[in-house]
């Protein structure tokens, strides 16, 4: 009972909101008393914060192993591709493998990500050691790249990450159906490459300007 429950406040929530919810709403859909739901969860931000918990938990477990993995094998010569594919692949692969039931909780991710009043909490408390262990092993990849301009890079990712996982419909729009926003395979076959050409974009631009500032000093302010 609790997980159908889960399941059928998932698919509400990721559609709605947290506050276009009410527990009314679920046990409704659940076929169960309200009183039911009153007996397992306190409140509605309770069986919220159950939901998301409950796939939040599986996907950073094993983002982290997936990391854990790629540093044993790669060793002293960690590449941006690579670190940048155990993170996002394996979490695209649940979402492939997982059936509508995932990809509900994709898009439900994807609105706490985007929620300041308490969302971040929440990322905070389940992401933020996978996604430190990514800054680190992105760090190795780029030894001479500042550390703000890679977490700007996971910045940027993230959030290419988050509109892709809230299956807004606007790319199959905006392309006549050419791309599709659910097609998870196609974003997995990109999304990596992608964002390592940005990562090395803004630190090529660091470097470069360092050593066009190494070469003015030289030449005595350019003349």
């Amino acid at each position: 009972m609790i997980e159908q429950i889960l399941d059928v406040a998932e698919e509400l929530f990721s559609k709605h909101g947290l506050n276009g919810v009410t527990l009314n709403d679920v046990a409704l859909r659940v076929g169960v008393h309200r009183t039911l739901l009153s007996y397992y969860f306190k409140d509605k931000k309770e069986l919220f914060d159950k939901v998301f918990a409950r796939r939040a938990i599986v996907t950073s477990e094993t983002r982290m192993r997936a990391l854990e993995d790629y540093e044993r094998t790669s060793g002293t010569s960690p590449t941006v591709e690579g670190a940048l594919h155990a993170f996002l692949d394996t979490d695209l692969d649940l979402y492939i493998q997982g059936g509508e039931r995932w990809k509900n909780y994709a898009a439900l991710g994807a609105q706490v990500a985007n929620t300041p009043e308490w969302g971040a909490d929440m990322m905070d408390e389940y992401f933020d050691p996978v996604v430190l262990r990514l800054i680190e092993i992105l760090q190795r990849a780029m030894p001479k790249c500042s550390r703000e301009d890679i977490f700007w890079g996971y910045h940027f990712v993230t959030g290419s990450l988050m509109l892709t996982l809230a299956r807004t419909g606007r790319i199959d729009k905006l392309s006549g159906g050419l791309c599709r926003s659910d097609d998870f395979v196609a974003v997995k076959q990109r999304m990596a490459q992608f964002m390592a050409a940005g990562f090395r974009s803004i630190c090529d631009r660091q470097t470069g300007a360092a050593g066009a500032n190494s070469e003015v000093i030289k030449t005595g302010n350019g003349e």
